[in-house]
């Protein structure tokens, strides 16, 4: 399972480790890409937010694991209200296997993954050849046609994949 997770209320930072660290209830075998800051697309009138993708093995349905990520993002202080607007932390299921689910409350793959440079990044940089389940087109071929710049390197997380962070 695929995760994007994101934030830019707050300590930021704070905000994703203690989101990742009530995760890990949910994905025991969690994994991160680096954290990267992004600029804020469709509303742009707000901070920047720390972004990184997310990778762990769960033992429930997709809609359970959906309603987890709910509860964790509640005990953080995400508010709903404006869409794309400011939040303390926000979680996506980006992929589940290679499954495609289409339901009242989830749709996966994510419906704008391919669309969003701050969302591919970290997660090709989890998985370099991860492909689309349904066209069978590698993700690296959507990055090419995602509007350039705007994510750019942040830190890396105690969850972050060993072999990134080598040059330790």
């Amino acid at each position: 399972m695929y995760f994007s997770l994101g934030s830019n209320l707050g300590d930021r930072l704070a905000n994703l480790e203690t989101a990742l660290g009530l995760l890990t209830r949910v994905c025991p075998d969690l994994e991160t890409s680096r954290i990267y800051e992004t600029e804020p697309i469709d509303y742009r009138r707000q901070a920047l937010f720390l972004n990184l993708a997310a990778r762990g093995t769960c033992g429930e349905s997709p809609e359970k694991v959906l309603l987890r990520l709910h509860a964790i993002e509640r005990t953080l202080g995400r508010k709903r209200g404006r869409r794309y607007g400011p939040r303390t932390v926000d979680i996506d299921i980006l992929l589940f296997g290679g499954r495609r689910i289409d339901s009242k409350t989830l749709t996966v793959p994510h419906p704008r993954l391919r669309e969003r440079r701050f969302v591919l990044l970290p997660l090709l940089e989890l998985e370099p050849g991860l492909s689309d389940p349904s066209s069978g087109e590698p993700y690296w071929k959507a990055l090419l046609t995602c509007p350039p710049g705007g994510v750019y390197f942040h830190a890396v997380s105690r969850y972050t994949v060993r072999s990134l962070i080598s040059w330790r």
